[in-house]
């Protein structure tokens, strides 16, 4: 009888033990045009870590593909946003929308999220600080100088937080699967011929940039975002349609920033 009740209680502690400590763990659905470093970036992990936790043998991976990654999964709630979400845990709205393959704003109770939550041994930071000690994506010392030309381009005579938001479409191109993910080849990028930074086409990339500048495409390379994710911008006398169609993520003075 004694040794029954041992293992019983045994069994009682072991699974409390497991209910107490569970494994921070949540899906992801590939899309197209992701890698695994993207993904990497995306969750705090790295590739390697990836591959094992999934057993693959290399790095070939499928749009639709699910794999499982660090994170938790999130059930929405009454009165929920996805920019409250992602404030709740300290992430950016694109980390967000990112993981869940979500553009739009719809949420219901009840939807399941996946939360690209920061790692334990990530170094906390001071309230109010925006810059973490690495930056958010690679970059090179002839990246930070045509980004830079890219601002002094684009948002000449504009606030500092307009031109800090100038270069985060850039970065937040280079984390999305839709675009390159090199700054060179988001800013050199042509769609059906057309150019989708005017600066390429007109030769004003070409400005010597200011220091002004380039600390403001610092900053958003640390991790500073004023447009919470946005992928396009354009100033609000633009007519274009298609543009003014988008969810708005940010405006900053003239400037309008968009999904």
């Amino acid at each position: 009888m004694k040794i029954k009740n041992l293992k019983t209680l045994i069994a009682t502690l072991s699974l409390s033990l497991f209910i107490a400590t569970p494994a921070s763990a949540a899906t992801y659905r590939v899309v197209s045009n992701d890698s695994l470093y993207k993904i990497g970036v995306l969750f705090n992990t790295s590739v390697s870590s990836i591959k094992a936790n999934n057993n693959l043998s290399s790095d070939i991976i499928q749009p639709g593909q699910v794999l499982q990654v660090p994170g938790i999964t999130y059930t929405v709630k009454s009165g929920d946003t996805l920019f409250t979400i992602a404030k709740k845990y300290g992430i950016s709205l694109y980390s967000l929308r990112k993981a869940n393959n979500k553009w739009d704003d719809l949420i219901y109770p009840n939807n399941i999220l996946t939360v690209p939550v920061k790692t334990s041994n990530t170094t906390s930071t001071s309230v109010g600080q925006t810059s973490p000690s690495k930056s958010v994506i690679p970059y090179s010392s002839s990246d930070l100088d045509l980004l830079a030309r890219l601002i002094r381009a684009e948002a000449e005579g504009q606030p500092y937080n307009a031109k800090v938001a100038v270069a985060a479409v850039v970065v937040n191109r280079v984390q999305s699967s839709e675009f390159p993910n090199t700054i060179s080849a988001v800013i050199y990028q042509r769609i059906n011929g057309y150019y989708q930074f005017t600066p390429v086409k007109n030769g004003m990339i070409n400005n010597t940039a200011t220091a002004e500048d380039r600390q403001a495409a610092l900053s958003a390379l640390y991790g500073s975002d004023p447009t919470n994710g946005a992928l396009f911008y354009f100033d609000d006398s633009a007519t274009n349609q298609w543009l003014w169609s988008k969810p708005l993520a940010a405006r900053i003075d003239r400037m309008v920033f968009v999904y």
